[in-house]
């Protein structure tokens, strides 16, 4: 009795820390570290033995390299992973959480939050924050006072990588574009991307704009929860007309910048890639992250990040994939 008396003043002790609310199932309100790698926790709260739903139980978790004895050779890229959402396997890995530039990557955030916090159909306008200057950057020359809505923006934005049309989605979602990257960040913790950091929703270059292998996947993986992000991440062409400044409409037509969904590349035998996003700047070399599907239908995403050349990128990938048992 003495014993379990003992116990009991110690598990009291430690409940004392958390915050317990609701009904038939308890809530418990921890400390959040944002700069923990990975976080995950696990409470036996009284003697039901009810637990804490750990953060990562639906999610695979990865803490180092993961290769087998015939692992490819990644010598050409920074960063690389293979993950098995069916399984909550990490397949493949090579400096997971190096924290790297993501280049367009970063596309995939803005369009998750924009989803997260805005409609298909919201109505944006450009403002003088369209204006990309840096050099070689991706744009379509939006003008102040041109107008798409968010459905239009995205398909742009996922497809032909439009840095202008980030600093639109960002500027009308978040109020400003400084706004919407601090909702950027908020997310990228929410999500356990704790080695993540934006300045910006494009991906164009600054050293203080940083993700990792690992938390790409974390954002991609959230992203895919969205129909609308799965629809348009598949297609190779899309064609739209929007509204100028002065009254007048513009017809326009994207390819997309996947060399998978173009069928330039083609993916291992009963390997589908459904799509993905690509990303290049001279800082983050070519990078590039994938959905897929095995021949019974289970999903992976892959990436690759600071690889050589486009060409090995894309080679690398192809032997990526044909890790999938």
């Amino acid at each position: 009795m003495r014993i379990k008396r003992n116990l009991s003043l110690m598990l009291a002790g430690v409940l004392a820390v958390f915050s317990l609310t609701g009904c038939g199932r308890l809530k418990y309100d921890m400390d959040y570290r944002s700069v923990s790698g990975i976080s995950s926790f696990q409470v036996t709260v009284n003697e039901k033995a009810d637990m804490a739903k750990p953060f990562a139980a639906d999610i695979c978790v990865v803490d180092g390299d993961v290769m087998d004895d015939e692992a490819i050779d990644m010598a050409g890229a920074e960063a690389a992973a293979l993950f098995d959402l069916s399984g909550k396997n990490v397949i493949y890995s090579k400096n997971a959480h190096e924290r790297l530039y993501p280049a367009s990557l970063t596309k995939v955030m803005t369009a998750l939050v924009a989803l997260k916090n805005s409609s298909p159909d919201q109505m944006l306008t450009a403002t003088d924050a369209v204006r990309i200057t840096e050099s070689g950057a991706q744009v379509i020359n939006l003008k102040p006072g041109d107008t798409m809505t968010l459905d239009q923006a995205l398909h742009i934005l996922l497809m032909y990588s439009a840095n202008d049309v980030a600093n639109l989605i960002a500027e009308n979602v978040g109020g400003s574009v400084d706004h919407f990257v601090e909702m950027m960040n908020d997310e990228a913790k929410l999500i356990g991307a704790t080695n993540t950091h934006f300045v910006n929703p494009h991906g164009l270059t600054n050293e203080d704009h940083y993700t990792t292998a690992y938390d790409l996947y974390l954002i991609f993986n959230e992203a895919a929860k969205y129909d609308i992000f799965n629809e348009i991440i598949q297609m190779s062409s899309y064609q739209t007309t929007y509204t100028l400044a002065n009254g007048k409409t513009k017809e326009v037509s994207y390819n997309t910048t996947n060399r998978f969904v173009k069928n330039d590349v083609q993916a291992p035998a009963n390997i589908n890639v459904i799509g993905g996003k690509t990303g290049t700047t001279n800082a983050a070399g070519h990078c590039l992250i994938l959905l897929s599907r095995d021949s019974s239908g289970s999903p992976y995403i892959s990436v690759i990040l600071r690889a050589e050349t486009n060409d090995y990128l894309y080679q690398k990938m192809v032997e990526l994939l044909g890790q999938i048992d």
